[in-house]
């Protein structure tokens, strides 16, 4: 008994198969455009009313915490250490954000190991 293919499955064989190839190839090179523009970008949070600001860049690295003098309370580190950290989750979920955004649009949503 044969298997037969859905209509419109076959028949290319290797002609399809280059065109997979290259489309491939083709959304590789535009994801890896995407990825070096984000990682050149910088993303910024605020906390507590803009108490305390983070910037990070697309490549998931803390760049600058900025601290307003009024929140410095020696006797509530803990609080201003929530603020920072808030802050910074903020920034980086913005970048992981736009990354996944961005990167989803060109891959249609399939899910890429290592990529997204």
């Amino acid at each position: 008994m044969k298997a037969r293919l859905p209509q419109g499955m076959g028949g290319g064989g290797a002609a399809n198969l280059q065109q997979l190839a290259r489309q491939a190839q083709k959304m590789q090179e535009q994801m890896e455009q995407i990825t070096t523009e984000l990682e050149a970008k910088e993303y910024t949070a605020s906390a507590g009313g803009g108490a305390v600001s983070a910037t990070v860049t697309g490549k998931m690295e803390v760049k600058n915490i900025d601290i307003k003098s009024e929140v410095i309370d020696p006797d509530d580190a803990e609080m201003l250490g929530d603020l920072v950290a808030a802050a910074v989750n903020e920034a980086l979920r913005a970048a992981a954000n736009e990354k996944e955004e961005k990167l989803g649009a060109i891959s249609g949503g399939m899910s890429l190991p290592g990529i997204l």
